[in-house]
């Protein structure tokens, strides 16, 4: 069941669910930790210095004495490159975005003027059975999302549910429909988001080296967000196989988590022994036990070498592989997490549901398909 917001990218309208309002009324939308921290000083808005073609050269004299763009970038290159980065990932956010409204829109009206149906009996046609969610559909779907309840009861928000549940299914209907237009319409979509660069060595993974998705994911063990995430995550290495390759990312932010830097040690020592997805998977299940002993306990019932396990999470074996993954975050500029890259572009919304995930597989898995 989708739950969250929208994926990022050509084709983030895949899993948009049009219920999102409804769903911000229920649960006060934040889907992520959000780091406030000293190490995000440098991604705060700042004047943009000329630079490219337009800069001069050099950019003001003294004298004799010259002072050239790169001087400037000596002090300064950091966050000029980050500038550029968010410029080009929104810049892209917005033709994509803009792109998939144009594309639906032509193609609900070419088959409006085909069919003599309207846009919303076409996709009511796509719908089989009842469009009023059962009282036990709602039931479940408040179950499974106490945490993002507030402690509100099932009266209090049954209505707000239902709107939710009734948008979301009309929502998978006008996908449905999109998707089987764009097929018989033979849409040809050129335009490309853009894409980073990770350096994953050394970082724990699930999945082929050679797999034609890679999943990156910037997490932290104490994060309330990533805990539900970690389930999603699973649920597309199981559902989506040797299609994707999953890699996990440290992100521990100190000030809203003190625990969070030495479970980011442990699940490294744990790789060490061939391991990590087990210890990730119990401090997950119980983020009340990230002390080091308890994660030395936690090590034990897992069947890890325990002497090998305190020797490295004591001398801090990999603490610097941890700081290489801030610095990386960092350098692409993380708010919080969880934060997710799916070939190298980003997934807006922090812990979405499956639905997103998998939409956004697919549509990567697409564009690598060979062409007919």
């Amino acid at each position: 069941m989708s739950l969250g917001p929208k994926g990022h990218g050509a084709r983030a309208r895949v899993r948009f669910p049009i219920g999102v309002v409804a769903w911000a009324a229920i649960a006060a939308g934040q889907v992520g930790c959000v780091d406030n921290g000293d190490a995000r000083e440098h991604a705060k808005p700042a004047a943009v210095v000329a630079s490219g073609p337009s800069a001069p050269d050099p950019l003001a004299t003294i004298g004799d004495d010259r002072i050239t763009l790169a001087d400037v970038r000596a002090r300064v290159g950091d966050q000029l490159d980050l500038l550029d980065l968010q410029y080009r990932r929104e810049r892209d956010r917005l033709i994509g975005g803009a792109l998939d409204t144009i594309v639906r829109a032509r193609l609900f009206e070419a088959e409006s003027k085909k069919t003599g149906r309207t846009q919303e009996q076409l996709i009511a046609g796509e719908i089989s059975g009842s469009t009023e969610p059962s009282d036990a559909a709602i039931k479940v779907w408040f179950d499974d999302n106490q945490e993002r309840l507030g402690g509100r009861t099932l009266e209090q928000v049954h209505s707000q549910i239902a709107a939710f549940l009734r948008n979301q299914q009309r929502a998978e209907a006008a996908t449905k429909l999109e998707d089987r237009l764009r097929v018989q319409q033979r849409v040809s979509v050129a335009f490309e988001p853009y894409r980073l660069q990770f350096n994953n060595d050394g970082a724990p993974a699930l999945g082929k080296k050679d797999a034609p998705v890679t999943l990156v994911e910037f997490s932290d063990f104490q994060c309330p967000f990533c805990k539900q995430a970690a389930p999603t995550v699973k649920q597309v290495a199981q559902k989506l196989g040797d299609k994707v390759r999953i890699v996990y990312r440290q992100y521990p932010i100190e000030s809203l988590h003190p625990f969070a830097l030495k479970a980011a040690e442990a699940s490294l020592c744990a790789n060490d022994q061939g391991k990590f997805w087990e210890l990730h998977d119990a401090m997950f299940a119980d983020q009340t036990k990230l002390g080091v002993n308890d994660l030395k306990q936690t090590a034990r019932r897992l069947g890890l070498d325990g002497r090998a396990f305190d020797s490295c999470l004591d001398s801090s074996r990999h603490a610097d592989q941890v700081q290489l993954d801030l610095k990386e975050g960092q350098r692409v500029g993380l708010t919080g997490t969880p934060t997710m890259f799916i070939n190298g572009v980003i997934v807006d919304g922090g812990a979405v549901g499956f639905s997103v995930l998998e939409g956004l597989i697919k549509q990567e898995l697409s564009r690598r398909a060979p062409k007919s």
